[in-house]
């Protein structure tokens, strides 16, 4: 899934193992690329599980999380962004509200991502 405002760049689809930054495109719009390629958006779909690492002091602490932290990717009912990201305490964060520089690995894609997180709690 890619946001509305990233519908205007070439794109590809995220890869389970891939690494990938939180960067801000032209557009203004934040989103993942691969490092040394930020000009491409890469979409992950809704329900992947994702290790996001480097983690500012200022968001882990307003969102109670560490410097890493295992993520699922959401599609947000609300706001103008729908990109977002629920961690395992429970805390959901749109992408536009990262910081650029974050690092996110696709740790399972759709099917695997059930799995990988059994036991958690939606919200």
């Amino acid at each position: 899934m890619c946001d509305y405002s990233l519908e205007a760049y070439r794109t590809r689809p995220a890869r389970e193992g891939e690494r990938y930054v939180t960067t801000r495109f032209a557009s203004g719009s934040i989103g993942l690329a691969a490092p040394g390629d930020p000009s491409i958006p890469v979409c992950v779909p809704c329900d992947t599980a994702v290790r996001l690492v480097a983690i500012p002091a200022e968001l882990r602490e307003r969102h109670g999380l560490n410097a890493a932290e295992d993520a699922t990717f959401v599609h947000l009912d609300h706001g103008t962004w729908r990109d977002g990201v629920r961690f395992r305490n429970g805390a959901i964060v749109s992408l536009q509200a990262l910081p650029t520089g974050i690092g996110v690995t696709v740790a399972a894609l759709l099917e695997n991502a059930a799995r990988r997180f059994e036991g958690v709690t939606a919200i």
